[in-house]
């Protein structure tokens, strides 16, 4: 069992779904809370069983652990496996899983169907995390789309048609880009296998393309084929726009997950390609990296401060706030590298709760209109001590987990250049600026909207729900340690091998240039 741990933390998911699928009957009342339990206990088995990869797992091994391999169909290989990078995205993976399904508790239309759907993402997402050969990697990551998209397109708001078709066609016409740089690889290494590709070096000699000199050859070439794919996931600006459309459509649980999860597949994949496979292609293409980063963390801020639905805003802040990561990983040193993480990690807690916060408010109220809002302190209680929590957590107050991921990133940031880090850092003050904006006009004032006097604190399941989130973005924010020592070696690890491939670049230029 042991040997197979990261196919049952794949697949139990899935596995509960095709049980739903043809043993169970949601069409009264008891089917639907019988979709509803078996769904949270099909979830909590799979965080139940990732622990178990967690115990096992040994940080100061820069390899990856428990890899399964075994051969597929048309020659294709199943072959999985984690390290210090992808391990906790799997553990964020499994975590939130059971307190999604539990936020949409009160959900009735076609609960069995939303159910699976959820089930199924869930496989997909970790699939993706533990994937170790460049096909499989491609149908985990693709497949994603198709539960999302329906998530949103049947279960969102007004305009969820325009809002799914955008998230598909955006994400899918970046994929395609990468599936062309997958072929390509192959036929340059000739293996699929992830693993080997790490090993293996891209020709970065200068080649021509359409008249233009591309620096970096073969290895540029590439790394802007994937950067074309997980820009769009991030997402990155000016390739941003469909997350606050998917995010306003989305039903409460599928912007969690979307806001927690599924934006950091984007960075997770340039840690697991981009920087290790083309490190002359991140080296040429960096500083455009952190100038777009920095000019997203200004441009995302600005505009969400003239937002005046909550969910745009916070999908506006979540932009920013991946700024932060992709500026930190392409600093492509140990301290940027740690904060992207952490900031990934801390984001995704963080941002699934404040969605999960305007969840609350909207199931009693259904609008997400700051204006309908104001003074809920006098009724909510409780509601408005999570939400100042979370708030503080994404402006990033020290003492959470929000604090760490933004200094981390930032100081990897100042030492790859400067001008961007002191851009970036008025990202800071903005947040502020935004954030408390909300909670003042949300939580603040008398209660003087005759439709509010009747609305009512959180329940226990919702209490229930945010409980583990709070304990964990303050435990991180106090004690980040379980995060870098786990993620530390690999890292570590990570930069030496593209230190050592950008000197020889170096090198190479430099012998051509004498020559």
């Amino acid at each position: 069992m042991a040997s197979s741990l990261l196919s049952l933390t794949i697949f139990t998911p899935a596995v509960a779904a095709l049980i739903m699928a043809v043993l169970l009957r949601a069409d009264d009342e008891a089917g639907r809370r019988n979709a509803k339990w078996l769904a949270l206990a099909a979830t909590s088995l799979t965080f139940v069983i990732s622990l178990f990869v967690l115990a096992g797992f040994e940080p100061a091994n820069t390899e990856f652990q428990f890899v399964e391999e075994r051969a597929w169909l048309l020659g294709l290989t199943y072959k999985l496996g984690v390290d210090g990078i992808s391990i906790l995205f799997v553990m964020l993976t499994t975590f939130l899983m059971p307190l999604v399904i539990l936020s949409c508790w009160d959900v009735e239309d076609r609960i069995k169907e939303y159910m699976i759907a959820f089930l199924l993402l869930e496989t997909l997402m970790l699939g993706v995390f533990c994937a170790l050969d460049l096909i499989l990697f491609y149908l985990f990551f693709e497949a994603g789309l198709i539960p999302m998209f329906l998530i949103i397109g049947i279960w969102g708001g007004a305009n969820r048609i325009y809002a799914a078709f955008k998230f598909f066609l955006y994400t899918l016409f970046g994929s395609v880009l990468m599936l062309i740089a997958m072929i390509a690889m192959y036929l340059d290494a000739g293996t699929t296998d992830i693993a080997l590709l790490l090993d293996h070096a891209f020709d970065f000699g200068t080649v021509e393309v359409l008249g233009v000199q591309i620096v970096g050859g073969l290895q540029t070439l590439l790394w802007l084929a994937f950067f074309a794919s997980f820009a769009v996931k991030m997402p990155m600006w000016p390739v941003h726009t469909w997350l606050p459309d998917a995010h306003v459509q989305a039903p409460t649980a599928g912007s969690v997950v979307l806001a927690a999860i599924l934006l950091k597949m984007g960075g997770y994949g340039f840690l697991r390609f981009s920087l290790p496979m083309f490190p002359v292609g991140s080296e040429v293409m960096g500083p455009l990296v952190l100038w777009m980063s920095a000019i997203a963390v200004v441009w995302a801020s600005l505009v969400a401060l003239v937002q005046e639905d909550m969910k745009k805003l916070i999908a506006y802040s979540s932009v920013a706030h991946m700024a932060y990561v992709t500026a930190g990983i392409f600093a492509a040193n140990q301290q940027g590298i740690d904060g992207a993480i952490f900031q990934m990690i801390s984001h995704g807690f963080i941002s699934g709760a404040l969605f999960l916060c305007v969840g609350v408010i909207y199931d009693r109220m259904h609008t997400r209109d700051i204006d309908a809002y104001g003074g809920l302190v006098n009724r909510m209680p409780a509601y408005a001590l999570i939400f100042l929590l979370f708030t503080m957590a994404n402006v990033g107050l020290p003492g959470t987990s929000g604090f760490v991921g933004e200094f981390l990133s930032l100081m990897g940031i100042f030492q790859a250049n400067t001008w961007v880090a002191l851009v970036m850092c008025t990202g800071v003050i903005l947040s502020a600026a935004y954030a408390l904006w909300l909670f003042r006009r949300v939580v603040f004032g008398d209660l003087i909207k005759e439709s509010l006097r009747s609305i009512t604190d959180m329940t226990a399941r919702e209490r229930m729900t945010f409980a583990p989130l709070v304990f964990f973005t303050i435990l991180l924010g106090v004690y980040p340690s379980l995060v870098t020592d786990i993620i530390g070696p690999s890292v570590a690890a990570l930069v030496g091998e593209y230190e050592v491939a950008t000197a020889a670049f170096e090198t190479a230029n430099a012998v051509a240039s004498a020559e």
